[in-house]
C-alpha cells in the first residue's frame, strides 16, 4: 500500500492524484444529492456533459501517469522522464476519453425527431393545388434534411406549385399538416 501511495504522490502522478480526489468528491456529492448534475448545467464537451468528460479525462490521465511513474521509478534522469510521462499521460488520457465519449453522444443527443418538429416551419408546395383533402409540400428539418409531407388547407385558397406555407398543426390521425399560406410583403407587389 505504501508503494501505491508513494507512486500516487510522486511526479507526475501527483498532479492528477489531487484532481482525481476532486472528481471522486464531486461524484460522491452528486450521488448523495448535494450537487445537481443536470445535462447542460455546466456545458457540454464533445456532446457529453462537461462533468463526465472531465472526469474521464482525469481518471485516464491519472492512471497513465501512475503507471508511468511506477515504470520510471529508480531510473536515471527521473525528472526528465517524468515530463515525458506527463505528456504521454495527457495524450493517452485525451484519446481514452474520446473513445468513451463518442458513443455516449447518442445518449445525450436528445430524443429522436418527430413530425411535430415540423410544426411552425415553412414548407414549399409541390403539388398543383392544395385543398382540404389533397396536397404535398417539401419541408426542411432543423438538421437540414428535407421531407415530402402531406398537407391540407382549411377553407378555400389558391395554393399551387412553389407556394410557401406555414405548417401550424399536425393531425396524427390523418398523418398530415394543416397549413396557412405564407405571404410576404415583398411577394405581394
Amino acid at each position: 500500500m505504501s508503494g501505491f501511495v508513494s507512486a500516487a504522490l510522486a511526479f507526475p502522478a501527483v498532479l492528477f492524484s489531487f484532481l482525481l480526489v476532486v472528481v471522486i468528491g464531486y461524484w460522491g456529492l452528486a450521488l448523495l444529492g448535494v450537487l445537481d448534475v443536470e445535462d447542460g448545467d455546466i456545458g457540454l464537451f464533445g456532446g457529453v456533459p462537461l462533468s463526465i468528460s472531465l472526469s474521464l479525462l482525469v481518471a485516464f490521465t491519472w492512471f497513465l501517469s501512475l503507471a508511468g511513474t511506477v515504470l520510471i521509478e529508480g531510473a536515471p534522469l527521473r525528472v526528465l522522464l517524468g515530463f515525458g510521462v506527463l505528456v504521454v499521460a495527457l495524450v493517452g488520457g485525451a484519446l481514452g476519453t474520446r473513445l468513451i465519449i463518442v458513443p455516449l453522444r447518442r445518449v445525450f443527443a436528445g430524443a429522436e425527431p418527430t413530425r411535430q418538429d415540423f410544426v411552425g416551419r415553412v414548407a414549399v408546395v409541390r403539388t398543383s393545388s392544395v385543398t382540404e383533402d389533397f396536397g404535398q409540400a417539401e419541408a426542411t428539418a432543423a438538421d437540414g434534411s428535407s421531407a415530402i409531407i402531406q398537407i391540407r388547407l382549411a377553407g378555400e385558397g389558391n395554393l399551387g406549385v412553389g407556394s410557401r406555407v406555414v405548417l401550424y398543426d399536425y393531425d396524427s390521425a390523418g398523418e398530415f399538416f394543416w397549413v396557412s399560406p405564407l405571404e410576404l410583403e415583398a411577394e405581394k407587389d
